[in-house]
Formats: structure tokens, sequence, C-alpha cells
């Protein structure tokens, strides 16, 4: 026996209701691309190299400005662990894990840059320069 809802005029099934609810759970999701897509950077990015050397003073500088901008929320080994992140319910990424270290420096230098949900873009608050060196220090946390 199918249930039905008297709806103003209309009687509805439950099963449509369901149906609809279902849905729209889904749709929050999509609107969320942490949820449930891998942040990919685009390919025109991807190729990017960079231009500053991993050397010691820009892997220092790199440390400097992440402890200041980035351990907050990525913790200050790169575990994704920091106390903002847990404030805020979000799952940062973990810099220690080989799949950060796959990613291409244009393609870190690209997410850097933009940001995303929970994430402040750092193209107008961190010179160039600088987000090369984080990049170059994130090389030297774990997993790679």
């Amino acid at each position: 026996m199918i249930q039905k809802l008297f709806c103003g005029r209309h009687f509805i099934s439950l099963s449509v209701i369901a149906a609809v609810a279902l849905c729209l759970s889904g749709l929050s999701h999509a609107e969320d691309p942490a949820a449930s897509v891998k942040w990919v950077a685009p390919s025109s990015q991807t190729q990017k190299t960079n231009p500053v050397a991993a050397n010691p003073a820009s892997i220092d500088a790199g440390r400097k400005i992440y402890m200041q901008r980035c351990a907050k929320c990525h913790g200050e080994t790169g575990k994704g662990d920091g106390p903002d992140a847990v404030d805020l319910k979000l799952h940062p990424a973990k810099f220690t894990g080989s799949s950060i270290h796959d990613e291409s420096d244009g393609a870190l230098f690209w997410k850097i840059t933009v940001g995303r949900k929970g994430m402040p873009d750092f193209g107008k608050r961190l010179p160039p320069n600088d987000r090369w060196n984080v990049i170059n220090y994130l090389r030297t946390l774990g997993g790679h």
C-alpha cells in the first residue's frame, strides 16, 4: 500500500517526498567541492615550474610563512591537524602524504593562489615568491 500525504489540494506519495529530499541533500554536497570532488588544478597551471631554487634560504622563508599563515589549519607538521581546522570542521590537506608530493609545483601554486571553501586565496595576500617559498618548504615535509 502506498502511503500518501495530503498537501493543500493534492495527495503526494511519501516515496516522492523521500526522493525529492534525497535529491536536495545531494545538492548541498554538490555546492561543496571539498565534499566529494578531488581538487584538481587546470592543466595549464600544472605545467608551471617553480622559479625559486629550493635552497636553505627559500625553505626557511617558506617555513616562516607556513607557520604564520598555514599551520593554524594544516598543522605545524603538515598533518592537517591545526586547531582552526578542528574549530571550523574542515579537513585541510595533509602535506605529509604521498598524494601532495605527487602534485606539481604549478598545481600547488595555483591552489595556494586561488584557495577554495575554507582556505583563503593567497593571490593578493602573498607575493608570488612567498608562495613559491612555501611550496619549497612543503616539499621538505614527510612522505616523499
